[in-house]
């Protein structure tokens, strides 16, 4: 097989695999930009019982199952406290005995990274505090916050956390109580973490291809 021939052959296979990469690593950003896991984690889809009245409770959240006693999962519910210019609404956790807790099962590839990520507030005061909030995934627990008091006029607090998937069903589970009012939760999502940009795997597939392609031609010049 002559120089030349050898030359195309190579080439072409850059330019096959080159071409492979690129969807495989576009497939791999699909799913790495994928739909959010957690349905309704704005609470927006179970309107309020009285807009005018945030105190009158809305017991439905849909997508999300409630656990704990009676008298504490009562104390959640809908209201109209929403994250900073993030919708109309939020979900209040007014449970001030045990906690109580809001959770719902997530499609996830095992052996994939998640990043979780929620905004929490809660309206006691450093005069009367006495409160926490967990949240747990399959069962783990992955935060636990004891007393948290946020500043007057800015009550959330972005919290971000990763974890690795071990089922193709994970359970997310989050909730508390506030002895002396309410936790405020808003914006709960997760997400697949990202993976390299198409450019960067092509990199270095073309940086390998390309060391192949000197050794051939190398060799073939030493031998003529």
């Amino acid at each position: 097989m002559n120089l030349t021939k050898k030359l195309s052959i190579i080439v072409f296979s850059v330019t096959i695999t080159l071409a492979s990469t690129a969807v495989i690593t576009n497939t791999y950003n699909t799913a790495a930009q994928a739909v959010e896991l957690v349905r309704n984690g704005s609470f927006e889809l179970d309107p309020l019982v009285d807009p005018n009245n945030p105190n009158v409770p809305n017991p439905n959240v849909t997508d999300w199952i409630k656990s704990g006693d009676p008298i504490d999962t009562s104390g959640i519910r809908i209201n109209n406290f929403p994250q900073y210019e993030s919708g109309n609404q939020g979900l209040s956790i007014g449970s001030f005995v045990n906690p109580a807790y809001i959770s719902q099962n997530l499609a996830t590839t095992i052996g994939s990274n998640y990043n979780l990520s929620f905004f929490l507030g809660t309206d006691e005061d450093s005069s009367q505090v006495d409160n926490i909030f967990q949240a747990f995934v399959d069962g783990n627990k992955v935060f636990d916050k004891i007393n948290t008091i946020n500043v007057a006029g800015s009550p959330f607090t972005q919290y971000d956390l990763n974890f690795l998937a071990t089922k193709s069903s994970t359970e997310l589970k989050l909730g508390g109580r506030a002895s002396y009012g309410f936790l405020y939760l808003d914006n709960v999502s997760v997400e697949p973490l990202s993976v390299p940009e198409p450019s960067s795997i092509g990199g270095i597939a073309i940086a390998g291809l390309l060391g192949i392609w000197l050794k051939k031609k190398k060799t073939i010049s030493l031998k003529e």
